[in-house]
């Protein structure tokens, strides 16, 4: 199998079975899902979820949350992993949106990128959820499952996994793949033990065709 079809197979897949694949992040704006992004460095959609709700309403807007305090926003925030960073960071962030940004959060990498707590893979996820660009955030299950089932081959950084993605897929699906492989790693192409019995790509998995013979 050449990578061309590999890639199209599980393209045409995930097409099939997961058409409108989307963040499990929940958010009402455009720095919400900032700060949920931001949030969620090393921790759970599903805790960011249960934290965000209090912390919105209290900071409904980066001017809201500019004017409170990084002790403010902690207690908000302390049941996540490295809250005392994320906090400063979210406070960081705020004012730099409302003093360089005027309240709106940018649409290029360059700007995104001096955000404080916004790295590449940040940034990617708001250009591609935000603002429909054709950006691929790569995480550890975008990492691991594109190197597990063959879109990548020896990939030792998440730049390497991310420049490999973007030049084998078209750019109309690429918002989307980052989510198909993101919630096929959280759910079956698990990081422990992938579970290849109920995977519908597993015919045309590189790990699988070595594994089942």
């Amino acid at each position: 199998m050449t990578i061309k079809q590999r890639y199209q197979a599980i393209i045409d897949w995930f097409e099939t079975n997961m058409p409108t694949a989307q963040t499990e992040l929940h958010y009402t704006s455009p720095y919400e899902l900032l700060v949920a992004v931001i949030l969620s460095a090393q921790c759970t959609d599903k805790r960011i979820n249960m934290v965000t709700p209090a912390l919105f309403k209290a900071m409904p807007t980066p001017q809201a949350m500019a004017q409170s305090s990084v002790e403010e926003i902690y207690e908000y925030i302390k049941s996540v992993s490295y809250p005392n960073n994320k906090a400063r960071n979210l406070f960081g962030m705020a004012n730099m949106l409302v003093d360089v940004f005027n309240g709106v959060v940018p649409d290029t990498m360059e700007e995104l990128v001096k955000l404080p707590g916004v790295g590449r893979k940040t940034a990617n996820v708001i250009l591609s959820v935000v603002f429909d660009q054709a950006a691929m955030a790569v995480d550890t299950h975008v990492f691991r499952v594109s190197e597990r089932i063959g879109l990548t081959t020896g990939s030792r950084t998440p730049l390497d996994t991310e420049r490999t993605l973007m030049k084998h897929l078209p750019k109309e699906v690429v918002a989307r793949a980052h989510h198909w492989l993101i919630l096929h790693g959280r759910y079956v192409c698990t990081a422990r033990k992938p579970n290849c019995p109920e995977c519908g790509i597993r015919n045309v998995c590189r790990f699988y065709s070595k594994t089942a013979k």
